[in-house]
């Protein structure tokens, strides 16, 4: 089975069988390489995602038909219940309307059927961004005109939290854990009775990241929103894809604001110093949450690979619980259980739910 996952900076991808990976390759895209796409619907990216992506698979030796299944990264949907769902005609077109916004993971679907009808099989998603187990009462905002929804890594996150019980010969359901996603977005998420009962929206809230704002002052925003001198989409872009360590350094990179660090930039100190504040502060705020009884705080994500990253967190949060670290995604290897599952008959296909009509 082939799995994608089209990231912000990067398109990762993987043949599985159910005995694991059997060959696992990621394309980087650079910043010069992204520019000509900034601002254009995540569509836009569909050729310059899939012709490396093709090329590599050939050059491995692998052709569409050698797959039983497809199975592609979920995007901004619809709120879903956790599982594998069939990718259809329906909501591709879901995706590119982008009601919920654009991300190049809203690709992952879109590539997976294209491989999935050369083969002629079906493509597959699991557990998508918008996977929704909150509790009701962290849906309120503050306003009635504005409801909080789910949209985070579910996936990664998931599978880390079932990953952890395994070890710990415990079942996920009887846990309470802090999951704290660290990649290009970041999402924070307290987990109990198997479920992700509260996290932060990760394009809208929470920490800022490698490139969004997270949380930002609500009147100041009010201010800025109105005064002429930025459109909606400026706007838009600044809070989400043009925030964060990008703002205030001209990086998404962590790499590079730690070499900076380290040749002594006092500024990429104080600012890499900041995002860690903001994130320990979140964890802290779902620690309140889980009413302080939580069994571990589980480090994954990409930037769980920096030791200035782990080590710094670890001085705010090991007070909750004891923290474990899982460096890097598991979401190709979910991808791949989750389809299996399907196939072997352990689990139900589920269908997108029927967007909500534009009168409701």
């Amino acid at each position: 089975m082939l799995a994608i996952d089209p990231g912000s900076t990067s398109t990762k991808f993987g043949v599985y069988t159910r005995d694991g990976a059997a060959w696992v390759s990621e394309i980087r895209h650079s910043d010069a390489e992204l520019e000509p796409f900034r601002g254009q619907s995540s569509f836009a990216q569909r050729e310059f995602r899939m012709a490396p992506l093709r090329s590599a698979l050939t050059a491995a030796g692998y052709a569409p038909q050698a797959f039983a299944a497809i199975a592609g990264r979920g995007g901004l949907l619809p709120p879903m219940a956790c599982g594998s769902y069939l990718v259809d005609d329906a909501m591709i077109e879901e995706l590119r309307l982008a009601r919920r916004g654009e991300h190049p993971c809203n690709l992952g679907a879109v590539l997976a059927l294209e491989f999935a009808r050369e083969a002629g099989v079906n493509a597959y998603i699991v557990d998508p961004v918008t996977v929704d187990e909150w509790d009701d009462v962290a849906r309120f905002s503050g306003l009635p005109q504005i409801q909080r929804t789910p949209i985070g890594h579910a996936l990664n996150t998931k599978a880390v939290a079932k990953r952890f019980a395994r070890e710990q010969r415990r079942s996920y359901d009887s846990l309470r854990l802090i999951v704290l996603h660290l990649g290009s977005g970041i999402t924070v998420s307290a987990h109990r009775d198997g479920r992700m009962i509260d996290s932060n929206n990760s394009p809208e809230e929470g920490p800022f990241g490698s490139d969004r704002t997270g949380w930002l002052p609500v009147r100041q925003l009010i201010r800025l929103c109105f005064s002429g001198a930025y459109t909606e989409k400026q706007l838009d872009r600044m809070a989400f894809g043009e925030g964060g360590l990008f703002a205030y350094l001209g990086t998404r990179d962590l790499i590079e604001v730690e070499r900076r660090i380290d040749a002594s930039d006092t500024r990429a100190a104080q600012v890499f110093d900041a995002m860690i504040y903001q994130i320990a502060k979140e964890a802290g705020a779902l620690a309140a949450v889980l009413h302080g009884k939580v069994d571990a705080v589980l480090f994954t994500g990409g930037m769980a690979h920096s030791q200035r990253v782990v080590s710094r967190l670890r001085e705010y949060l090991e007070w909750i619980a004891p923290v474990h670290v899982y460096p890097g995604e598991d979401e190709l290897q979910a991808l791949a259980a989750g389809v299996f599952r399907v196939l072997d008959g352990e689990e139900p296909v589920k269908r997108m739910p029927a967007p909500p009509s534009e009168s409701t």
